[in-house]
């Protein structure tokens, strides 16, 4: 089962985290090799970025965003209309 969900990429400054937002294996650790990159989020510097095609692509095709990227797809979604 694959999984859209957040991976935190490498090394970071203490508490400056940035993540990557990936279809992934269900099984596998965080930051294990992923399928596809398809948007990333830096809290510190309030920076969403999402391929929206590619998302809605991944879900028809079966896999399960995480709570946590869900609702930061919707508020990126709903964010992109308004501009």
């Amino acid at each position: 089962m694959l999984k859209i969900r957040l991976r935190k990429p490498g090394k970071t400054v203490k508490r400056r985290y940035h993540w990557k937002i990936v279809v992934m294996e269900a099984r596998t650790a965080r930051d294990a090799k992923f399928v596809e990159e398809i948007g990333h989020y830096d809290p510190s510097r309030k920076l969403l970025k999402f391929d929206i095609a590619r998302y809605e692509s991944w879900v028809g095709k079966g896999a399960q965003p995480t709570q946590t990227v869900g609702s930061l797809f919707k508020r990126y979604k709903k964010n992109s209309e308004n501009s």
